[in-house]
């Protein structure tokens, strides 16, 4: 498992840009050779419902990166709970043991990126 939290990483003009006066900031959540070398699978724009888990599972053969686009999670890796906001990612690799949890009264929405 890790965890890029998205309050941790600066926000610099994309390289497109002009630095003086950039129109596009962005935020690099991940860089070549921080995820799985791979074909994606899939990539899912999902909804955790309010006081909802989802079921306790892993992939053999795949890599799972969730990005937090609204509201907060609780993901549990291997037995091990981490608390994930807004812009937050989560890599999962394959052979881990995940699942997610909606702790508040709202849906809480992510990408899942699967690679394999």
């Amino acid at each position: 498992m890790k965890v890029v939290r998205f309050s941790d990483i600066a926000q610099i003009p994309a390289s497109h840009e002009d630095p003086k006066d950039p129109a596009v900031m962005k935020r690099i959540l991940f860089r070549l050779g921080d995820l799985n070398d791979g074909r994606i699978q899939m990539i899912n724009w999902a909804a955790l419902l309010p006081g909802k888990t989802f079921a306790g599972h892993y992939h053999q053969d795949m890599q799972e990166l969730f990005i937090m686009m609204a509201g907060g999670a609780i993901g549990i890796v291997r037995g091990k709970e981490v608390t994930l906001s807004r812009g937050d990612a989560l890599v999962v690799d394959p052979g881990e043991t995940h699942q997610m949890k909606n702790p508040g009264n709202t849906p809480i929405e992510y990408l899942v990126i699967g690679i394999a």
